[in-house]
C-alpha cells in the first residue's frame, strides 16, 4: 500500500501529515453510513461515555471491518512511516487500541483533550461545504470554525504553541497520544463534519526515550 505523506515539525512533537486512499475512504463513509441506521449495532458501539466531546454521535469501528477495510494496515504503514522519519528506527510491534468516529454538527465542539497509548491520529470524513464565518467578520484575524487546532507548550517567542488544521476529506493527521488537541464548533450549516481518530502503541523501547 502506498501512502502519501508529509512529516511536519511546526511544534515540539512531530505531526505527520498522511492521505487516506480513496478506496478505504469510501468503504469508511459506506460503512459508517449503515451503522447510524442501525439502532442497535449503535448501541453497541458507542463510544460517547468514553469521549470528551459535546457532539452529536462517537462510536466505535468494529475489529473485522477495520481489518477487511484496509483500515488497520493503513494505520500501521502510517505508524511506520511515521516512527522512523523521526525516531530513526524501525517498529516490530503496531497494537491498534482503539479506533473511532466522531459526528460533528454545527455549534457542537470537543474541549482540549489527549488520548492513550503511544501513537494517535484524526482525519476527516465529511466536511461542510462552509463552516460559517466570523460574527464579526474580522479581516486580520482567520476564523477557525471546524478546525482541529493542536497544542503543545506556552507561545514564546520563535515558538508557536498551536498549530490549526483546516479539516480536508482525506487528510489524517498522525501525532504523539500526549499532544493536546481541540476541535472548534462550527456554524450556518446543517452539514455534517465526519473525522476517524485511533490509538496504537508501538514497541515500548522505541516510546520510552528515557530508557530503564
Amino acid at each position: 500500500m502506498e501512502i502519501k505523506y508529509q512529516n511536519l515539525r511546526v511544534l515540539g512533537p512531530a505531526i505527520l501529515k498522511v492521505k487516506i486512499p480513496d478506496e478505504i475512504l469510501n468503504k469508511l463513509n459506506e460503512y459508517i453510513d449503515k451503522i447510524i441506521n442501525d439502532d442497535s449495532k449503535l448501541k453497541k458501539l458507542n463510544y460517547g461515555e468514553a469521549l470528551v466531546g459535546d457532539v452529536t454521535q462517537e462510536f466505535l469501528l468494529e475489529v473485522e471491518f477495520v481489518k477487511s477495510s484496509g483500515w488497520l494496515e493503513f494505520l500501521g504503514n502510517s505508524c511506520k512511516i511515521y516512527t522512523e522519519l523521526n525516531e530513526g528506527k524501525k517498529i516490530s510491534k503496531f497494537n491498534l487500541l482503539k479506533t473511532w468516529v466522531v459526528r460533528q454538527f454545527q455549534n457542537e465542539y470537543n474541549p482540549t483533550h489527549w488520548h492513550g497509548g503511544h501513537i494517535s491520529g484524526a482525519g476527516f470524513l465529511k466536511v461542510p461545504k462552509s463552516l460559517g464565518e466570523s460574527t464579526q467578520q474580522k479581516k486580520s484575524k482567520k476564523y477557525r470554525g471546524g478546525n482541529l487546532q493542536l497544542i503543545h507548550g506556552a507561545r514564546m517567542f520563535t515558538c508557536p504553541s498551536t498549530f490549526n488544521i483546516t479539516p480536508e476529506v482525506g487528510d489524517f493527521y498522525l501525532f504523539p497520544n500526549y499532544l493536546m488537541h481541540t476541535v472548534f464548533p462550527f456554524k450556518g450549516t446543517k452539514e455534517e463534519r465526519r473525522s476517524i481518530s485511533f490509538n496504537a502503541s508501538i514497541d515500548e523501547d522505541i516510546y520510552n526515550v528515557y530508557g530503564k
